[in-house]
């Protein structure tokens, strides 16, 4: 298996282009090592090279995302994040760790950390909503990104209607946080949740704003009527 790799790293480099990675180094504030692909290109590269080794089985997909995670480039795990979501009809219980391992080791930025959260953890958690409680640890973390992982891992669930206590009790945790990335990844999360609830967590922003941070507070309201944003910004 280890031949895909090396196809999939040669096709990468192939198609990337010292522009797009100059102006990939330019949108991110932290150092992020780049081969300079867009996204759509990734995607196809991505989805090509999935069929050859779909019928690997879920375990040996896994470890070659685990592969290209550890590679620290961010077309490969984005490479991951493709192959590891067409894998979650296959996860069991025990790949959480798996799922851990790569959000606290590897992910070193917000477009990594969100496309993998959003669809490969939300989608096991919606599958195993008990590990939510595991999301609420991450939310101690001392690592920005793994704080900004259990907010935005609950995106699609906020969206279709679900988790809403749990959802608020990780904006309580984040909510003293001064890390802007962290700030705008639970903000995020109470915009989505705001879509089918937009009563309570209007009303959760008010009894928590004195102390929200603006930037938080401004992406949780986004999608409110104005009236509501305006009394929600007022001091």
């Amino acid at each position: 298996m280890n031949g895909i790799l090396e196809k999939v790293r040669r096709e990468l480099k192939e198609a990337s282009d010292e522009k797009t990675r100059q102006a990939g180094l330019r949108y991110f504030r932290e150092d992020v090592k780049l081969y300079g692909i867009r996204s759509k290109t990734v995607s196809e590269i991505a989805k090509a090279n999935y069929s050859l080794i779909r019928k690997a089985g879920k375990d040996a997909v896994l470890a070659l995302c685990g592969s290209l995670w550890q590679s620290g480039m961010m077309e490969e795990s984005f490479v991951a994040c493709v192959w590891s979501e067409k894998q979650t009809a296959s996860l069991v219980p025990d790949d959480f760790a798996v799922l851990e391992k790569w959000v606290h080791n590897y992910v070193g930025n917000w477009a990594s950390c969100d496309t993998l959260c959003n669809h490969t953890v939300g989608d096991f958690i919606q599958k195993y909503p008990e590990y939510i409680a595991e999301l609420k640890k991450w939310a101690l973390s001392e690592n920005r990104w793994v704080k900004r992982a259990s907010a935005v891992s609950l995106i699609i669930p906020a969206r279709k209607g679900k988790f809403l206590e749990d959802i608020f009790e990780i904006a309580g945790i984040l909510l003293p946080d001064r890390d802007d990335m962290v700030q705008k990844g639970y903000g995020w999360m109470l915009k989505e949740a705001s879509k089918p609830y937009q009563a309570e967590v209007f009303s959760f922003v008010m009894r928590h704003k004195a102390v929200m941070p603006r930037t938080a507070l401004r992406y949780a309201i986004e999608k409110m009527p104005p009236d509501l944003r305006v009394k929600a910004m007022e001091k």
